[in-house]
């Protein structure tokens, strides 16, 4: 339809988008893992970090004016985004630029909601004068190209259009549950409903939002100020803005589908430490439905220059290895096994220490004889000699964090250990 009409036309609406990412929420579903980071900094698939997919999908959908929204324990995630994302030309008018929580002096409050968040910098979107603005969540895993929504919100006509998945009717509880005319017309949004409504004909799945929504910029300034005067709003999208809009104005639904098969693309909320943990074990699958590996639409990031990963023998002969597994740059594998675990840079597995189905995160020391399952070990732990994780739940329960998925989370103040800098 579109390419057909002006071959240049989506590259034309991409250069008119302000890109706004909202990475300034704690995630307390993840236990722990949030404890000194935001969510959108923590790290995911190796090497990189939840906030490197929505910068990514930009950077490779064509919009390069990009603002991030933060605000709780933002620290690694500005110093990641100042390290690895800095590569735009300001004077071609591209840019990632963080934007803090400023408490304003005629509200001096942290924000409220999700539409707070961006209502509160109204005056930087006025700044750069976009025509359409897309608002993203920071801290979903998927590779999007943005340049399609934009094009199908023109053509249209809709004064905003939401990206929309398929789940569960268990899975759709958390989420803004949708339900949608034939022509994509939305007629009704409910935040994270108990008794999700089933698509028509599809009684075990819901349509539900995926946080991302296109504006038209003059229709986005109108609805954020009528809802900053509604002292009944909660401030969010999900639950006032949209509602607030359908039946009023023209909010149309982009379901989100593979370019080349049509059918519904991967997409992951990782907002729990079970989900965290099965999407990272989906990476070390034989053919996963996420390509890392795909060239042309690389996931961009920081990483620090690190030596090759090293598996070596010990003194009493055993065998350093990684079977079905990721391994990160920095790593040392020495003597142990590690088997179908995703392990991140400069990690140390001992002598005789054996690691599976795990998910380690940077800077992790394992010590020798030690034994791991189905555990996700946080950045800095030094796992003690002999320490054995995940195979008695009852005792992990007692000194670490057991999901209901009977994944074990460990973090350096459950060993005892000073907390590492989140880096």
């Amino acid at each position: 339809m579109f390419l057909e009409r002006n071959p240049r036309f989506v590259s034309r609406l991409t250069r008119e988008t302000l890109a706004l990412i909202m990475a300034g929420g704690r995630g307390g579903r993840l236990s722990s893992l949030t404890d000194w980071r935001t969510k959108p900094a923590i790290p995911f698939g190796g090497k990189f970090r939840l906030i490197d997919f929505p910068l990514s999908n930009c950077i490779n959908s064509g919009i390069r004016r990009v603002g991030i929204l933060t605000q709780y324990k933002a620290h690694s995630l500005i110093q990641h985004v100042q390290r690895g994302w800095g590569f735009l030309r300001g004077e071609f008018g591209e840019f990632v630029e963080l934007i803090p929580a400023q408490q304003r002096m005629d509200k001096p409050l942290w924000y409220s909601g999700t539409a707070d968040s961006v209502y509160q910098n109204i005056d930087i979107i006025q700044a750069h004068d976009p025509s359409y603005v897309l608002i993203l969540a920071g801290d979903h895993v998927y590779k999007m190209d943005y340049g399609a929504m934009i094009a199908r919100h023109v053509e249209s006509g809709a004064d905003v259009t939401v990206g929309c998945v398929q789940v569960t009717l268990e899975q759709a509880r958390a989420f803004g549950v949708m339900s949608v005319q034939e022509d994509g017309r939305v007629t009704a949004l409910t935040e994270k409903p108990q008794q999700p409504e089933p698509m028509p004909g599809h009684d075990d799945v819901a349509l539900v939002s995926m946080g991302i929504y296109v504006f038209n910029r003059d229709y986005l300034l109108q609805v954020l100020r009528e809802d900053a005067e509604n002292f009944a709003s909660s401030r969010d999208f999900g639950r006032d803005v949209l509602p607030a809009a359908i039946g009023r104005d023209h909010v149309q639904a982009y379901p989100f589908s593979d370019p080349v098969s049509g059918k519904q693309a991967y997409w992951r909320d990782v907002g729990t430490v079970d989900a965290f943990y099965r999407a990272n074990q989906e990476l070390i699958q034989e053919e996963p439905e996420l390509d890392l590996y795909d060239d042309e639409w690389p996931i961009w990031t920081y990483q620090a220059q690190l030596p090759p990963a090293k598996f070596m023998h010990d003194q009493r002969g055993k065998r350093g290895m990684a079977i079905d597994s990721m391994v990160s740059g920095g790593n040392i594998i020495a003597g142990a096994s590690v088997r179908r675990s995703v392990l991140f840079s400069r990690v140390k597995v001992g002598p005789g220490a054996e690691v599976q189905e795990a998910v380690i995160l940077p800077r992790v020391t394992v010590e020798d004889g030690c034994r791991i399952r189905r555990a996700v070990i946080d950045e800095g732990c030094r796992i003690p000699p002999g320490m054995v994780i995940g195979e008695d739940l009852e005792t992990d329960r007692e000194r670490f964090h057991v999901t209901p998925g009977g994944v074990v989370l460990v973090t350096a103040e459950m060993l005892g250990q000073e907390v590492a800098h989140v880096r």
